[in-house]
């Protein structure tokens, strides 16, 4: 099936197709579904009839976005979360297909689809982090860069511009960058990612969540805080997983940070030394977000959640948020 066709069956999912791929694999649904916000993937809340081959009621069924992953990608990440959970870590881990005929096997096929089954986490998204949550959360990190540690995920990719990936990126978005602005904001983006690409090549890489934020924190009242989607889970460096929860980007000196850092340093050193990556990993975040934005721009739903891109505003914004990062740099 060519890459076309598995992106207008992604686009077009329905209800039936859905509940089917559910019942081929051993769960029973009631019909009941429920679609989820989600960018990047299609994802739905599934309620399933009593069974004596399982014991929820719930389950989530997330279908992947064609061409992004490869199915040996996503095993990775479903290892790792089972990793995680067998240390007694609040994350949201994929289901077994019950009928399927090897252990741990998670991920099935539709149509050229990769989908798989999660657990339903039961809480509410948090608007604002107390200090003692913080904390919690420090100690939550610092057990997993623990675990991470102990292996790597061979077929995840590394964060960060490498020489075989930053040109392209630039050339995808070349064109789309309003004129007023193309050179300076191409001029601060080469800067930022020759930067990341220096400090990175001696930084110490393991298994991070990637895109740790607070969206990605449900506050559950039986397991306390729990993490979800590690889509973005990749190979980095331990910073990457604490500078998107702060509140603001000068954050050093905050009740917050010292929280996280008290609740992390119980198990692990803090990481001060990676703290210069922070600027870097901001404006490389703001230049791959674009790319992601652009790249995605066939898909009905992202014209209407991106409205504004390729616009002067947008491209005069992001330019000025970049020329900050590269200001920084240069006083360094």
């Amino acid at each position: 099936m060519n890459t076309s066709n598995q992106h207008q069956n992604f686009y077009q999912l329905n209800p039936d197709a859905i509940l089917n791929c559910v019942e081929q694999n051993g769960y029973i649904p009631t019909g009941e579904i429920q679609q989820l916000n989600s960018y990047e993937n299609r994802v739905f809340s599934i309620r399933l009839e009593k069974s004596d081959r399982y014991p929820m009621t719930e389950l989530i069924a997330k279908f992947y976005r064609p061409g992004r992953w490869s199915k040996e990608t996503l095993r990775d990440e479903h290892l790792f979360e089972a990793e995680l959970k067998g240390e007694d870590l609040a994350v949201a881990t994929a289901y077994p297909l019950l009928n399927a005929d090897k252990n741990f096997k998670t991920i099935d096929e539709f149509e050229g689809i990769y989908f798989s089954f999660f657990e339903k986490v039961r809480g509410r998204l948090l608007q604002e982090l107390l200090p003692s949550q913080f904390k919690s959360i420090g100690r939550w990190l610092g057990q997993l860069h623990n675990i991470s540690e102990r292996s790597t995920a061979k077929h995840r990719p590394r964060l960060g511009p490498t020489n075989a990936n930053k040109w392209e990126v630039l050339d995808q978005l070349y064109s789309h960058v309003s004129l007023e602005v193309r050179s300076a904001y191409f001029d601060y983006a080469e800067t930022i990612f020759s930067h990341l690409d220096e400090r990175l090549a001696d930084a110490k890489m393991i298994r991070i969540h990637g895109d740790l934020h607070r969206g990605n924190i449900l506050e559950s009242p039986t397991e306390g805080l729990v993490v979800v989607d590690f889509d973005d889970f990749l190979n980095g460096p331990s910073i990457q997983d604490v500078w998107m929860l702060m509140p603001d980007t000068d954050f050093k000196q905050t009740e917050e940070f010292e929280s996280f850092v008290a609740g992390y340093e119980e198990l692990r050193h803090f990481p001060y030394d990676e703290i210069d990556l922070i600027p870097l990993l901001r404006g490389y975040r703001i230049i791959t977000y674009a790319a992601w934005i652009l790249n995605r721009w066939s898909d009905p739903s992202f014209p209407k959640i991106f409205p504004e891109f390729n616009t002067y505003k947008y491209w005069a914004e992001e330019t000025e948020s970049l020329a900050q990062i590269a200001r920084t740099l240069n006083n360094q």
